[in-house]
């Protein structure tokens, strides 16, 4: 166990890099912005190799804890700790940072500075998400998260980023609200106590616990996306810039998911035993209704962010169906999607920065032009289709399997979005990338440049490391999941 603050450093350095880029100024020193950008994002994922190096696989508990007094007189403090499940997501969040500042590299020519600052402000407001133990800690990281990402869809995003920008806010503040009562309710039933460790202890009866479950319910299910609260998601995904599309899909949508473990699982576990039918048949809906919304696209973009809530749907089905296996899967689900769903929308990006659209009719015969990106794309293509020997399986076999013990006509209507991931991944592959050069513009198109190759090439390490070897993931969350599960099965029902 590491003296050193580590989770403070994982917060507060990529803050404090986000801010020495800001000062940078005008875009007369954009060489100068990108440079620190990159320097400090390297710097902020290295801070987080020791949590994973240090890290006791044995104890399922929370690990590099920080205790410090910030509003006493309401007994709020600045504490910080992760266990096996947040460990992870601040690890990939630091990853994802890199990776997004070097996706804008060249792309980005306009308010250079800024754009940069915001990624890296921003992942050190989720790593505070992830690592915050503290009720109003959290609620703060979590609100101010949105600040961010509204800027870089509102300033650096498409024709109608503004809609756009205005619509996740819209959506997500709402959720917020509710949390906040949630938060306060249970200040005053724990005597006073803003510790989420302490409200995991709390005895609550049937009642209260599904009304705080509910309110939890909606603040996390518009952040997953969850069925029937997703519309918010493709309308920011199309108009956000590629660096904005891949922090949202690989970090934002797990911030959701996440609140369900560490809030709704153990704070309401009767509630969650009550109304796991219900979140199970809303999980999917997601799965497989919107699998098939997926199929009719005709814009990459907007293909992808649905089959991102399709996918997600996986992640809610394997958390209510209260098994080691149904989590973890889920756990892996998530973590693979960070890498998937960033590198398809990198990918989009890539052809999008080249021909400056993102319709599907407007290409074609990719492959004998841009033949490495071919290659590297049809990788995460099947990834996302859930190929064996991909990330994209792993997930979604273990959730299937935990779903075959659970119901299986649950496990039944799960395993047919592997068909529909497979259809609509490939569909969309085979008309952009094969058969003859469709247009001009196709056949103008220069193969991915040495820069575009290493984001891709990393990521496409990641997608097989994790698909051929999952186990240092699976063994990294083990324990946690286990306590995690022996607490919801406990009833609070005094």
């Amino acid at each position: 166990m590491s003296t050193y603050p580590l989770l403070s450093l994982a917060i507060w350095l990529p803050i404090a890099a986000g801010i020495i880029v800001l000062l940078t100024g005008s875009d007369r020193n954009a060489p100068l912005a990108r440079m620190l950008a990159l320097v400090g994002a390297i710097a902020s994922f290295l801070v987080t190799i020791p949590l994973w190096a240090g890290f006791d696989l044995t104890y399922g508990g929370m690990q590099f804890v920080e205790m410090g007094s910030w509003i006493p007189r309401f007994n709020i403090n600045y504490h910080l700790g992760v266990d096996g499940i947040s460990m992870l997501f601040v690890i990939l969040n630091a990853f994802v940072t890199i990776i997004v500042v070097a996706a804008g590299w060249e792309v980005i020519t306009q308010k250079v500075a800024q754009y940069n600052a915001a990624f890296l402000i921003m992942s050190g407001l989720m790593n505070g998400i992830f690592a915050s133990l503290d009720g109003v800690l959290f609620y703060v990281f979590f609100e101010a998260s949105l600040i961010p990402m509204y800027l870089i869809i509102g300033v650096w995003g498409g024709p109608n980023r503004v809609y756009a920008a205005f619509k996740f806010f819209l959506y997500t503040l709402f959720g917020s609200l509710l949390f906040l009562l949630a938060l306060l309710y249970l200040f005053i039933h724990s005597g006073g106590s803003f510790s989420i460790l302490d409200w995991h202890q709390l005895p609550l009866e049937l009642s209260p616990q599904i009304w705080l479950f509910l309110a939890f319910l909606i603040a996390f299910a518009v952040k997953v996306p969850m069925w029937p609260v997703h519309t918010w998601l493709p309308d920011a995904h199309v108009e956000a810039p590629t660096g904005g599309s891949i922090v949202l899909a690989a970090i934002a949508l797990k911030l959701g998911a996440y609140g369900f473990l560490r809030f709704s699982l153990p704070i309401a576990p009767d509630a969650a035993h009550e109304l796991a039918s219900l979140m199970i048949a809303l999980s999917l809906i997601a799965v497989v209704y919107i699998g098939f919304v997926a199929l009719v696209q005709a814009d990459m973009k907007k293909l992808v962010a649905y089959s991102s809530i399709a996918h997600m749907g996986f992640v809610t089905l394997g958390f209510f169906m209260f098994s080691a296996l149904g989590v973890e899967g889920a756990l892996v689900q998530m973590i693979s999607h960070g890498f998937v769903s960033g590198a398809m929308f990198f990918c989009i990006g890539v052809m999008y920065d080249r021909v400056h659209s993102r319709q599907i009719a407007d290409y074609g015969g990719v492959v004998n032009t841009m033949p490495k990106f071919a290659a590297l794309f049809m990788l995460f293509s099947m990834a996302n289709a859930g190929l064996p020997a991909t990330s994209g399986f792993v997930g979604e076999f273990m959730v299937i399997l935990g779903a075959v013990k659970f119901n299986f006509w649950v496990a039944f209507a799960a395993a047919t979005s592997l068909i529909l991931g497979a259809a609509y991944s490939l569909w969309m592959y085979k008309r952009v990338i094969f058969g003859d050069v469709a247009n001009e513009h196709v056949a103008e198109l220069s193969d991915i440049n040495k820069r575009e190759f290493a984001i891709l090439g990393v990521l496409a390490l990641c997608t097989l490391w994790m698909g051929l070897y999952p186990q240092p993931f699976t063994e990294v969350m083990h324990a946690s999941v286990n306590e995690l599960l022996n607490h919801v099965h406990i009833s609070k029902i005094q």
